[in-house]
């Protein structure tokens, strides 16, 4: 069975490109992301990696759309490997059955990684450009105007911490956070 996988970093972003390919090369089951690659931790990916059996193959348009380091990937393909599932990607016409297309799964992996490596870097010497001439002030703060209803609320014992991260729709550290500088 030919099973499919799709990535796009974003929710805006399209993945009709990609399913247009998985069409034309007679994919069976198609699994679509809207996640960013920095990580395998993608509920898609969960799902097809449960779902595929021996004698698979899975197709992806390219390698940055499955992983985005050496590690995910190689990690990736041992996993389908274990299954005796095969793994092509389409745009390095990479076939792991072969020994050369392992090679190059390796090769094409250290270079997404570097060019993941390289975004970041361009990222972060553009802030800091942008703070020096003071455009950039960072990600402003959430407004949320019953947050001192809230921690009064928790504080004098009538709902949990659990309760008022739930409300205010605040992770843990930063509930603390917040609360500690509130009186």
């Amino acid at each position: 069975m030919k099973i499919g996988y799709v990535r796009v970093s974003t929710q805006e972003q399209n993945t009709i490109r990609q399913e247009v390919l998985m069409k034309s090369l007679g994919v069976d089951q198609l699994y679509i992301d809207r996640a960013s690659g920095k990580n395998a931790d993608r509920p898609e990916l969960r799902k097809m990696l449960t779902y595929v059996r021996q004698g698979d193959t899975v197709i992806v348009e390219s390698i940055s759309r499955f992983a985005r380091n050496t590690r995910d990937l190689l990690d990736l393909v041992e996993q389908l490997a274990g299954k005796q599932v095969e793994f092509v990607s389409q745009k390095e016409a990479i076939d792991t059955t072969t020994p050369t297309g392992k090679f190059m799964l390796t090769i094409f992996g250290a270079v997404a990684e570097l060019e993941r490596e390289y975004i970041l870097q361009r990222q972060r010497e553009g802030i800091a450009i942008a703070k020096d001439k003071g455009v950039y002030k960072g990600r402003k703060p959430v407004e949320r105007p019953e947050f001192p209803k809230i921690v009064s609320q928790w504080r004098e014992g009538r709902i949990t911490a659990t309760e008022a991260m739930r409300r205010l729709n605040m992770k843990s550290s930063t509930f603390y956070r917040k609360a500690k500088g509130f009186s």
